[in-house]
């Protein structure tokens, strides 16, 4: 069956972007540093097209299995006008990208077969059209913060990962901050550390489908 689910960076103390982000910004004032591990992954530099190489260990592998399991994405707006500005002509998704906005939009197709679909309905029934395009492949609620608790908060999501750096940002985009605490509990299902980063994968049990 289909999973819905969502992947981030996270510094230890909780934020998965740094302040001031925007499309002159990608991911804040040092949010970079929350992803730095990635950066020299073989799955990373292939799917951004920057190069021959990279690592192939088990940080790699953990990159490559998430990247293989996705169907179609969901993202909000603000996370596509930031991300717009910033990537190659060839976006770096290869599937259906669903975006929440309340603005109105035809379709934006990309090469390599990412197509932006901007829609105004509810979450749910986004997650619908994601999960049809997605086939037997998994949705991946892609970000902002705010998208990703919108789900959480609902009780759509069934499992995520963090990819928890050690690193102090102090300030910055809070993953968790008013979230709906009391719709969900978790259980730790993997925890795989590497030198660069410590990996959190989580089943989601959420308390009003049990």
């Amino acid at each position: 069956m289909s999973k819905v689910f969502f992947s981030v960076g996270m510094s230890l103390d909780g934020f998965i972007a740094g302040p001031n982000g925007g499309p002159e910004n990608p991911l804040g004032d040092g949010g970079t540093l929350i992803h730095q591990w990635v950066y020299n992954q073989k799955n990373f530099r292939e799917l951004l097209k920057v190069g021959a190489g990279g690592e192939t260990g088990r940080d790699n592998e953990i990159i490559t299995r998430i990247m293989k399991r996705i169907g179609a994405k969901i993202k909000g707006n603000r996370k596509v006008k930031e991300g717009e500005a910033n990537w190659p002509e060839e976006a770096p998704f290869h599937c259906p990208v669903y975006v929440l906005t309340h603005q109105r939009r035809n379709p934006w197709e990309r090469k390599g077969g990412t197509t932006f679909y901007f829609t105004k309905d509810p979450i749910e029934v986004v997650l619908q059209l994601a999960k049809k395009a997605a086939g037997n492949k998994d949705v991946r609620i892609s970000g902002g913060a705010e998208t990703i608790r919108s789900y959480l908060s609902a009780g759509l999501i069934d499992e995520f990962s963090l990819h928890v750096t050690p690193i102090i940002m102090g300030t910055g985009v809070r993953l968790f901050e008013k979230i709906k605490k009391e719709k969900f509990s978790l259980e730790i299902s993997e925890v795989v550390n590497s030198p660069m980063v410590t990996h959190l994968f989580y089943k989601v049990i959420n308390h009003e489908k049990n």
